[in-house]
């Protein structure tokens, strides 16, 4: 199983700083990814090696941020002071994961600031709010070379997640194997009282760099 992508959330007003920090801390600069309409969301991206990406985003002064599952998981972790909100995992078929959640995903839209329009669907996010240790689902539609991070040539890489949760719980969730849950990362967990991500750790050309 793949993962895709990684979100930090940052209030409105600190969306810029922790872009700054994180691709200062990383030696990478991230891009303008554009808005969520349907999500009352905005982000940053930073695509990495092996496929996957990393998105800084912060909802918006917007209805949609207050009805929509993922702009008011955003919000409500901005509001406890910003962090890892959480991982997503790359579907080839979203049916299998609707069946087993017993209901269907949503559409996901993204407009970049160049005025191309990213689509997907997505399930989970609301299993990501009850229980953040959990992630949520992806099945990216249209051109492959649309992905955020298709063709990133990068020496930045994920090495591994730092999760507080239960492996087997997750493990189950995926439906895949406890010992390696992810294909090429490895997952260390670790107690706490919060579950969720706790760090990420990144490979860059100075060396491992540990986000919390």
């Amino acid at each position: 199983m793949r993962l895709d992508h990684l979100s930090y959330a940052a209030a409105p007003e600190h969306l810029a700083d922790e872009v700054q920090r994180i691709g200062s801390a990383l030696g990478y600069g991230f891009r303008d990814g554009g808005l969520h309409p349907r999500f009352g969301t905005r982000n940053f991206v930073l695509a990495l090696g092996g496929g996957t990406y990393l998105e800084v985003v912060a909802a918006l002064d917007h209805p949609a941020s207050d009805a929509a599952p993922f702009g008011k998981a955003v919000k409500a972790r901005a509001e406890a002071g910003g962090g890892w909100l959480g991982w997503a995992v790359a579907v080839d078929d979203i049916a299998s994961i609707e069946t087993r959640l017993g209901r269907s995903s949503v559409p996901g839209h993204r407009r970049r600031p160049d005025g191309v329009d990213l689509e997907w669907r997505q399930i989970g996010v609301n299993e990501l709010i009850a229980d953040p240790q959990l992630p949520f689902f992806v099945q990216w539609l249209g051109a492959p070379e649309l992905h955020p991070a298709f063709g990133a040539e990068s020496d930045l890489r994920i090495e591994r997640l730092e999760i507080c949760g239960d492996e087997d719980r997750v493990s189950t969730y995926l439906g895949v194997p406890r010992e390696h849950p992810l294909d090429g990362i490895e997952v260390d967990w670790v107690e706490g009282e919060d579950p969720g991500i706790v760090a990420i750790h990144f490979a860059t050309p100075k060396g491992s760099v540990r986000l919390d």
